[in-house]
């Protein structure tokens, strides 16, 4: 995928509280949703859901507030409310999914039209869904209720391809490997809107790294490669912490 054909506007606004759309962008956001579906998964397996819950929801609350009460892109608070809400939105669509016994194929498209619903009143309120444009209170909020319906959305559609659909972990991957790469396609080919095609990709940045992540986690017996929810974890924790120093140090330098 070509980071520079995805952004969703060609002049990034000074005030802005999102990074720019680079290849370590989509580096970090990958990385952030395996470790949320392997973190999720790690929890729920030793703790009770009545304590892993509020657990996740006051971390993504408090991630939230740091990244709200920022007045400008500060990569270490944007990235941990990234993966706030990666944990969370993956334990949002596992507890619909496993507590009220709703299918994979039902979430996945109560989940889309959210994320549809969403997107249509943030259009209507802010005329733009551009994410070089977050330099409000309120385009910041649409923002991050957009990216949490999406990752409800990527949770249900990993699963009901892994699981319901019977293709496996790293079936799953291949498939999610491809489709990433179709709106950097459709937009030098056919002349996709380069904000629908940031969307699209951002999207599907969910099911992929949760592939990856279960794939590596998960038990032989399910197609993985059995090495479980907390070592994945801790890795991808180690090599998120480590691209995040290094986008800080790039922006440090820039600035210097």
């Amino acid at each position: 995928m070509n980071a520079r054909v995805l952004p969703a506007d060609p002049v990034r606004n000074a005030t802005t509280k999102v990074p720019e759309i680079t290849a370590m962008f989509w580096v970090i956001k990958v990385l952030t949703t395996g470790v949320g579906e392997t973190a999720s998964d790690f929890l729920f397996q030793h703790l009770a859901p009545l304590v892993v819950i509020p657990i996740g929801l006051v971390g993504l609350a408090a991630a939230l507030v740091a990244q709200l009460r920022s007045r400008r892109y500060v990569p270490w608070i944007y990235w941990t409310a990234v993966g706030a809400v990666s944990v969370v939105g993956t334990m949002v669509a596992d507890v619909v999914h496993v507590g009220a016994g709703v299918p994979y194929s039902t979430l996945t498209i109560v989940s889309a039209l959210v994320v549809a619903g969403l997107f249509a009143v943030w259009h209507a309120v802010e005329r733009t869904l551009s994410v070089h444009t977050i330099s409000t209170r309120r385009r910041e909020s649409f923002y991050w209720a957009t990216v949490l319906a999406t990752f409800a959305l990527g949770t249900a559609a990993g699963d009901l391809t892994a699981k319901t659909l019977h293709l496996g972990f790293l079936a799953s991957l291949v498939i999610f490997a491809v489709v990433i790469a179709l709106p950097a396609v459709a937009h030098r080919t056919v002349g996709l809107n380069s904000v629908a095609a940031f969307w699209f990709a951002y999207v599907v940045t969910r099911p992929l790294g949760a592939s990856y992540a279960d794939w590596f986690a998960g038990p032989s017996t399910d197609g993985g490669l059995g090495l479980g929810t907390g070592p994945v974890t801790l890795v991808g924790l180690a090599a998120i912490v480590a691209a995040v120093v290094h986008v800080t140090r790039r922006a440090a330098a820039v600035l210097d």
